[in-house]
């Protein structure tokens, strides 16, 4: 079972103790991400999660890296939609040191002008990187027609125009009101007590301001057509994304839609994989992907696809969504199904990192975390049933939406709409 413990300034404290274990993994979990943000500082999360590796009141930026590496130490952050999160993989023996500075760098940075006018150019790069890769700027351009002016629409690390335009005064602004103790969940795994892991933020945190908890913008309804998009770049290979508005975080039936992932695109041996690359050769890599939020979420379709099958690729995407649909699983392909969610999940929690990501993200999220256990009693109780009412309630052809990258015929674009159209 997990241990938390709530300090007097809201500070979530949760660890799991696994005796025996060389390393241990520490992480600062902060509720806030992209979706805090107005167009002004679009990409200011995503910004400061940058900058405080840059130096912070009792470590500078050299330390901050040499104390965590130079003991064999790991240490990286990232953003999301909702989450920003830091985090360190550390030597048992040097875990206390590793908190000091994580804690200090998330909560205490300086954020100096000359640091924030070089990281300005690095993230500028870091977007056009991305806006040159097609596999990830069609995900971008599908983020934009599930949830159309809307901060979930747009790009995580931000413009060139908000980022040209952000300034040292708006990232202190922007951490002061999010980078609260009420706002925050600090989680650990590995051979760490509990008792002495709570000490060590008391000591540290406890006079971090609690601050007030921020709100965001509701995610849109969804649509009631589907909705295309096209973008014309010269590449060798087209990039197809398919995303369906879906379950929340929250939501009771979310393992019941992380199982029609695993059945449709999660693996090697999912319909989708099957259907599309094995039997027709249409695609080098498909899969799916469900991604959950507090009040939202999108079941996903990704493919690397032929110039010329792209039209096909589509039609039979869409096929195996209509079918399971209709249709249903069969139950030994749900027990199959169970075995390797089940056994995803066990294997994850071997290693430190992932455990203490998990027990945070879901404190944070949820307030608690559930067992490994819990969880399994979860995925055991689904019936085919279940899983065909939960296919009927996603898939529903009108809330369909197409993205698209690659070198795209006027005919091809036209076959697309109509397929879409078509449901």
């Amino acid at each position: 079972m997990y241990n938390q413990t709530i300090l007097k300034n809201g500070l979530r404290v949760v660890t799991q103790r696994i005796p025996g274990r060389s390393s241990v993994s520490m992480g600062i979990c902060m509720d806030v991400g992209g979706r805090y943000e107005d167009k002004a500082v679009n990409g200011a999360a995503h910004f400061l999660e940058h900058i405080v590796f840059k130096g912070s009141r009792n470590y500078t930026c050299g330390e901050i890296k040499e104390k965590i590496e130079g003991v064999g130490g790991s240490l990286n952050a990232f953003t999301t939609e909702e989450v920003t999160c830091y985090y360190a993989k550390i030597p048992v023996k040097h875990f206390r040191d590793a908190f000091d500075i994580l804690a200090d760098m998330v909560f205490l940075p300086k954020i100096p002008k000359r640091e924030v006018e070089k990281e300005r150019t690095v993230i500028m790069e870091e977007i056009k990187m991305y806006d040159d890769l097609p596999q990830y700027y069609v995900l971008h351009l599908l983020d934009r027609l599930l949830w159309p002016k809307h901060p979930l629409g747009e790009n995580l690390a931000g413009t060139s125009r908000s980022i040209l335009g952000m300034s040292k005064a708006e990232l202190k602004k922007f951490h002061a009101r999010h980078y609260t103790s009420g706002n925050a969940v600090i989680s650990a795994c590995g051979d760490v007590k509990h008792d002495e892991f709570v000490r060590l933020a008391r000591r540290k945190l406890e006079k971090i301001p609690a601050g007030a908890a921020t709100d965001f913008s509701p995610a849109p309804q969804p649509q009631g057509q589907p909705r295309t998009t096209f973008f014309d770049k010269q590449t060798e290979q087209m990039h197809l994304a398919l995303g369906i508005p879906a379950l929340s975080h929250h939501h009771p039936d979310r393992y019941i839609e992380k199982m029609l992932h695993i059945i449709l695109g999660g693996n090697m041996s999912s319909r989708l994989f099957n259907e599309v690359r094995e039997k027709r050769g249409l695609a080098y890599s498909i899969g799916t992907t469900v991604k959950t939020m507090r009040d939202t979420g999108a079941f996903i379709v990704r493919a690397g696809v032929d110039n010329r099958k792209i039209t096909d690729a589509a039609a039979l995407i869409l096929k195996e969504l209509n079918r399971i649909r209709r249709g249903g699983v069969q139950p030994a392909e749900l027990n199959r199904t169970k075995e390797y969610f089940i056994g995803q999940i066990q294997l994850a929690l071997e290693d430190t990192m992932d455990y203490m990501l998990w027990i945070g993200e879901a404190t944070l999220t949820d307030d608690r975390c559930k067992t490994v256990e819990q969880i399994v009693q979860s995925i055991k109780k689904v019936t085919p049933a279940d899983v065909k009412r939960v296919a009927r309630d996603i898939f529903r052809p009108e809330r369909f939406n197409l993205a698209v990258v690659g070198p795209l015929t006027r005919k091809q674009k036209k076959n697309l709409s109509a397929l879409l159209q078509a449901g």
